[in-house]
This record gives structure tokens, sequence and C-alpha cells, in this order.
């Protein structure tokens, strides 16, 4: 191999790697932009995403500080883990444009909905979390321990507890998408799937004890929305094989179309 082609098969290797190293630093650049203009209110969303403890802590009880460093640690990896979510649109839109000029039309076209449908489904498992999860886990363990027991957990513990939990949520809530991309890839079948609806229904139970709490209630309030998720996507999947057969109708006409116009231009 000559010196000119070998430059010239490394010189687009290098030009994407550019390109790469660029949308990384343009998707880090926003996620500190945001995170420098949250940090004015590290506090305030501390508090907020505390409150689901501290409205059914008894009386007397309080979130405490048990390092020295924790009332600004904090409020400080809270304030940058909500800038990360808060700009997983912007990260997935680079991502989107370093890949899409190697997709085929028909690939963007399922491409675009499912990163969509898979940031609103992230954003919602985090919403249900909040709203659902977190009251439901908390007013539990604040009843069931002893009278003379005064609840006072650690702002940095708590924080990690909940972090933990809005990531397991939100990636469960991706289940459809991924059930839909299995079936859509060939991996597996819809038939397949739902003779193996026992196995992904315990499944789940064993996922919920490996990601949540060691409790059964958070493990349970993780497993049953994995399930039903799962189901969703059984239906999503369903629509492959009528596309895959529209598509194949839309085929068989145009290859008759063509064979008849081949007959009219053979006949005098």
């Amino acid at each position: 191999m000559s010196q000119d082609s070998t430059e010239t098969g490394q010189a687009p290797l290098v030009a994407h790697l550019i390109e790469l190293r660029n949308r990384l630093l343009k998707a880090v650049l926003v996620i500190l932009l945001a995170f420098v203009g949250l940090y004015a209110f590290a506090n305030e969303l501390y508090l907020m995403v505390s409150e689901p403890l501290r409205l059914l802590l008894p009386e007397g009880s309080s979130l405490i500080a048990t390092e020295v460093a924790s009332p600004f640690l904090a409020p400080l990896k809270l304030t940058f883990a909500v800038a990360v979510l808060l700009t997983i649109p912007y990260t997935l839109f680079q991502a989107w444009a370093f890949i899409a000029p190697a997709l085929y039309k028909n690939e963007k076209t399922i491409a675009i909905p499912l990163l969509i449908s898979s940031v609103l489904l992230f954003y919602a498992g985090i919403l249900f979390a909040y709203y659902v999860v977190l009251p439901l886990i908390f007013g539990f363990f604040t009843t069931v321990g002893p009278g003379e027991v005064t609840v006072m957990t650690d702002i940095n513990n708590y924080l990690n507890f909940v972090l933990k939990l809005f990531f397991a949520f939100g990636v469960t809530f991706e289940i459809p998408v991924a059930t839909y991309l299995l079936i859509k890839a060939g991996v597996t079948t819809v038939a397949t799937l739902s003779k193996k609806r026992p196995y992904v229904f315990l499944g789940c139970f064993v996922v919920g004890m490996l990601i949540t709490p060691p409790d059964i209630f958070s493990q349970t309030l993780l497993a049953i929305p994995m399930w039903l998720l799962f189901e969703v996507g059984l239906l999503a999947g369903r629509t492959v094989k009528q596309e895959e057969e529209t598509e194949s109708e839309t085929e068989e006409d145009k290859n008759k179309d063509d064979e008849k116009s081949e007959v009219a231009k053979t006949q005098p």
C-alpha cells in the first residue's frame, strides 16, 4: 500500500475523531453552563428533593449532616446531577448529529422517534419515583420503627439513596424501547417473549432486588412497573410485523408494476 493511500485512509478517521471531540466538548460545556446557572439554587433544589421525606418525618426529627463538608457537597452534587439530567436532550442531539450521516433514511426515520421517546420515558421514570415511590417508601419507613428511636437521616446518605432510585426508575422506564429494538432487530419475536412472560415477571423482581434498597417494598414498586412496561414493549413490537408486511406488499406491487412496464415495452 502506498503512502498516499495510507494517508487518505487515515484522514477521514482523524476528521471523525476531531468531530467527536468537538461534540463531546460542546456537551460538556452545556452541562457546565447549566451547572453554573443552577448553582445559585442549590439549596432550594435540595429542599425540593428532600421534601418527600421531610413532610413525613415525625415531630422532632430532621435531616442532619454528619460530615463537616456535607452541607456544601450534598447540594453541589445534586446540582450537578440535575444539570446532567436537564441537558440530556442536547447531549443526545450531539450524539445523533455525529452518527446520523452514517445511517440510512429508514434508520433515521426509526431512530428519531426512539430517541425522543427514550428521553421522555427516562424523565417519566424519575417523576414516577419522586411523586409515587418516594412518598410510599418514606411513609412506610418512618412509621415502622420503634417509637423511642428518633429519625435523623444524613443529608448525603439521603441524596445517594434518592439519586440511585431516580437512575433505577429512569432506566427501567426504557424497557419498552429496548423491547421494541430487540424485536425490530430480529433478535427475538413477540411470540417468543410472550412465552417467556413468567420468567420475565420473576426477573423483574430479581432486578428490583439488585438495584433498589434491601426492602421488599421498594423492590415491588420497581418490579411491577418493569413488568407493565415490558407488556407495553410487546404491544409496540407487534407493529414491527405489520410494518414489515406493509413494506413487503409495497415491494411486491412495485415489482409487478415493473414487470407490466417491461411487457408493455416488448409488445408491438
